[in-house]
């Protein structure tokens, strides 16, 4: 049995049933992520993507395994297919290369900073010690975020049925439409792309558990803790950011700085 077969048929016992090896691995890549993306840490991302590669193959249900090898998980693991969640996967991997190439740009713009905190551009630079400056949507944002939500979730929910997703297929379409919003919000900076991942937590844990995928279920049942958290460790950065800001900006320039900012 070569590698990629063992690692889409391999199974860790559990209490007298199984889990998908590849799943507990997909799930601790996105854990290893979302530690890096409360540190504002651009490894967070390629991380990340390499979770969703996994849990990509994982949520096809029989429909990769056999594809791929003509083989399908034994006594029923990791058999239910979930469209909505193989495309969250695949929208990660879209938006994660987005948000990945906005964290490095600002992290190169904030090493190009010099000790007055401007960059050589003459722009302020408050990312701090992370790759990007935590900050608010701001009230037109929210709104499209919450109108992208509901109409995403009434829209996608027919097409997810039509291919055949495990119901209720609503929850499949919202913790689709939420994990998009979310990632993208991250990619923003916007401290209220927390928020999302707990609306997505709270829907895709039940939908998780009766679809038979526990381990997945259960990393999301501490997401929705660790979101939560994550929304208030963004807060306080953003308030301590926005202080050192105010204080370079009320600072006195020295002539060094005047000079490369002209």
């Amino acid at each position: 049995m070569d590698f990629m077969q063992w690692l889409l048929t391999a199974q860790i016992p559990v209490a007298g049933s199984a889990l998908l090896l590849r799943e507990v691995l997909g799930n601790a890549f996105g854990l290893a992520s979302a530690l890096g993306g409360m540190a504002r840490r651009v490894w967070a991302w390629p991380v990340g993507i390499a979770g969703n590669l996994l849990l990509l193959t994982v949520f096809a249900g029989t429909a990769f395994a056999g594809a791929a090898f003509g083989v399908a998980p034994a006594g029923g693991v990791g058999s239910a297919t979930l469209w909505g969640q193989v495309g969250r996967q695949v929208m990660f991997l879209a938006v994660s290369a987005y948000g990945w190439a906005q964290w490095h740009r600002s992290r190169s713009a904030a090493r190009r900073a010099d000790g007055t905190g401007r960059s050589h551009t003459g722009h302020d630079s408050a990312a701090g010690d992370g790759a990007v400056a935590p900050r608010w949507a701001g009230g037109r944002a929210r709104f499209g975020l919450v109108l992208a939500m509901v109409a995403g979730t009434a829209a996608l929910t027919p097409v997810f049925s039509s291919l055949g997703s495990y119901p209720p297929v609503w929850a499949d379409a919202w913790t689709f439409m939420g994990s998009l919003l979310a990632t993208y919000g991250m990619a923003r900076g916007w401290t209220e792309f927390w928020l999302i991942w707990v609306a997505v937590d709270v829907v895709g844990v039940p939908l998780l558990f009766s679809a038979g995928y526990y381990a997945s279920a259960t990393m999301y049942a501490f997401y929705g803790a660790f979101t939560l958290a994550g929304f208030f460790v963004w807060w306080r950065a953003q308030r301590r950011e926005a202080r050192r800001a105010a204080a370079v900006a009320s600072a006195p320039l020295s002539a060094e700085n005047t000079a490369v900012i002209a």
